[in-house]
């Protein structure tokens, strides 16, 4: 099935012919993140509000709709169904699975970016989780629902709410409606107002090891684990199953082939390679290539400051500052369409010059 069919289904969400985490049976790692939550449902003093925390692309969504399912299936925790289970898995049959899977529970709301269609822009999904969709959390709540249902709304990410939006939560946060579960996705929840924190229970959740992204990748079809293509994917999505996926392909594994070539000689920029490199990056659409030169540069960069600890001080500062550097001309270049191959080439020259004694 083709994701974008359904108008629930963001551009973003959508991995081709990879299943949306609301409709995946199975959870890569995370056991005891997956049993805190059962645990605390079990305890029937389940806190109201949770924040599922860690970097992107690790399974927050998928453990947020898989709890989802489980508590609308058996909403009452002290069930023989709950008591007795080990974990939070529920049969792809079951109609709840179901009605999640297919985006058409009554008794969850997803809260995301909002698609736009009419934008004129490529990308057509909003830069914000705005607080129209925060407010849709009024009528859901307000809705009658069965007599000791559910109603969970999952926030996917919060990190994407504007300063409206994160005011208009944290009202909600502050008057839970009964009966009401909120499960708030974050990969970076330092950055989230402290009320709306301190009015959530944390529950961290890690990058996935290297073996468990191999797992997730041969599980899914996408590559075998002792395949180069497996291999070195999971090496650059650092812990992040979803990264993987995108990065495993010839072409993405080439490029970052090529940035490790040109990186292992500076200070000596070989032109020719550089150029090429370049041209690969800044192609017509060639977005995840864009995205993975960015972290790439990152990742060297820190990799030169951890390695030249205890050097002078200078060298550190011209690091740090070649990183500002880029990042803030890769910003302007998607903020105003300009030349991303000469973003690509200036960043390589930067490179160059803070390898030099």
């Amino acid at each position: 099935m083709n994701e974008l069919a359904d108008p629930l289904v963001t551009e973003a969400d959508a991995l081709e012919d990879i299943p949306l985490p609301r409709a995946r049976e199975t959870l890569l790692g995370h056991a005891e993140a997956e049993q805190a939550l059962l645990a605390a449902y079990r305890s029937q003093r389940m806190h109201h509000a949770w924040i599922l925390a860690g970097p992107k692309g690790i399974g927050k969504a998928t453990l947020a709709f898989r709890f989802a399912r489980f508590a609308l299936a058996y909403p009452d925790p002290a069930a023989p169904d709950v008591l007795n289970a080990t974990d939070l898995t529920l049969a792809p049959d079951h109609p709840d699975f179901r009605k999640v899977a297919g985006g058409a529970h009554p008794g969850l709301l997803h809260l995301r970016r909002p698609y736009d269609p009419k934008r004129k822009s490529k990308d057509k999904i909003k830069q914000d989780l705005t607080v129209d969709e925060i407010r849709r959390t009024v009528p859901f709540f307000g809705s009658t629902g069965s007599e000791g249902s559910w109603r969970i709304c999952i926030v996917d990410a919060a990190d994407d709410m504007n300063s409206n939006a994160a005011n208009a939560l944290l009202k909600v946060l502050e008057e839970p409606p009964r009966r009401s579960l909120f499960l708030v996705l974050s990969h970076a929840p330092g950055r989230l107002l402290p009320t709306i924190r301190s009015r959530c229970r944390l529950l961290p959740m890690r990058e996935l090891a290297h073996e468990e992204v191999l797992a997730g990748l041969a599980s899914l079809g996408v590559a075998e684990p002792s395949s180069r293509t497996a291999q070195r994917a999971a090496d650059l999505a650092h812990g992040s199953l979803r990264k993987a996926i995108t990065l495993a392909d010839g072409d993405t594994i080439a490029l970052a082939d090529s940035f490790a070539g040109l990186v292992s000689h500076l200070p000596q920029l070989d032109t020719a390679a550089a150029h090429a490199l370049a041209d690969q990056v800044s192609k017509h659409g060639a977005d995840d290539a864009w995205s993975l030169f960015h972290d790439l540069v990152g990742e060297h960069l820190h990799a030169l400051i951890s390695g030249h600890r205890g050097q002078p001080l200078p060298r550190l500062v011209r690091v740090s500052e070649v990183w500002e550097k880029t990042t803030r001309a890769a910003r302007e270049a998607d903020a105003f369409n300009l030349d991303r191959k000469q973003v690509v080439l200036n960043a390589l020259r930067d490179l160059a010059d803070a390898a030099r004694p």
